[in-house]
């Protein structure tokens, strides 16, 4: 549904892309992450045709966005880290205006507003005037817009920034809501843990450079080989960390806080076969937990080599 292929972009002397490459297959939520000044933004602007890379190529939904940006911009709705609104106007007077900018029928128009006020759940804000609502509600109301036209992609740049909890819980129910629609999604954020729980797939980019993509639970055991485990035994804490310290897939067995954490390379199997170990070896295992990175860890992994 998007690929980009060695993408590059060139302000003056610094490289804001670095030829990076990427696919998000249909109907997938695609979480795109990375520091400040990462080349986030400057991906998604030109995924939305209004950037125009220096080389590489990339395509929406088949189309390409510099050859057919008519095709990209009918199949995508971009959704900007700042964006203007209309401030004396209604809401449903507000996407009136942006569906008839798409050229929808004065006909459908009502209807579209309709039913894109319910889907973000401000039905009872219909004509409220846009300076009066909450940055929550305007994000809303802003995402809504992206949606005129009914497109197949979306492109939304930090679509929580500045929420508060309670509205970043809304605004991941409403994209779950667009998901079970067939929309693809991609979201650049800075909000790791929620992308964790909300995204299926991952890039992290750094420098202009892609350092990681998949879906995310894939790019967080690639990142974080080096997993822990968290195990509690009934005395015997020495006799344990004898038996554990030998086993090839164990690096290091400690005590921590009354347990043994012991960090360890390989798989779900693997980490059974410790336990087994241990159990074989007469040790009483009343606590055997996984301690996995998440996204943040993947983070910091992937980035790594680039810090100082």
């Amino acid at each position: 549904m998007i690929a980009i292929e060695g993408l590059t972009k060139i302000y003056g002397r610094r490289t804001a892309l670095d030829h990076a490459s990427f696919e998000v297959p249909k109907g997938e939520i695609f979480g795109f992450v990375g520091p400040n000044g990462a080349g986030k933004t400057t991906t998604l602007r030109i995924l939305a045709g209004l950037l125009e890379p220096t080389a590489g190529r990339a395509f929406v939904d088949g189309a390409d966005v510099i050859q057919r940006p008519d095709l990209v911009h009918e199949r995508l709705g971009y959704m900007p880290d700042f964006f203007g609104v209309y401030d004396q106007l209604s809401a449903v007077e507000y996407l009136d205006f942006y569906a008839a900018c798409y050229r929808q029928p004065k006909a459908r128009r009502k209807k579209i507003a309709d039913d894109l006020l319910e889907l973000v759940g401000l039905s009872d804000r219909r004509n409220q005037l846009v300076d009066t609502l909450s940055r929550g509600l305007k994000q809303r109301l802003c995402l809504a817009r992206a949606l005129v036209h009914d497109p197949a992609v979306l492109l939304l740049d930090e679509p929580a920034s500045g929420l508060d909890p309670r509205a970043r819980v809304e605004m991941r129910e409403i994209l779950k809501e667009l998901q079970t629609m067939g929309k693809t999604i991609v979201i650049s954020s800075h909000i790791l843990p929620e992308l964790t729980e909300l995204c299926t797939m991952v890039g992290i980019i750094d420098q202009g450079r892609i350092r990681a993509t998949g879906p995310v639970h894939d790019v967080i055991r690639q990142l974080t080989i080096g997993r822990r485990l968290r195990i509690t035994v009934l005395g015997q804490k020495e006799e344990a960390i004898a038996v554990l310290r030998p086993l090839s897939a164990i690096h290091e067995a400690t005590m921590v806080n009354g347990a043994i954490e012991a960090a360890f390379e390989g798989d779900e199997a693997t980490a059974a076969s410790i336990l087994q170990t241990l159990i074989a070896a007469g040790i009483k295992v009343s606590g055997f937990n996984q301690l996995e990175g998440g996204l943040e860890d993947a983070f910091l992994k992937a980035t790594a080599e680039n810090v100082g």
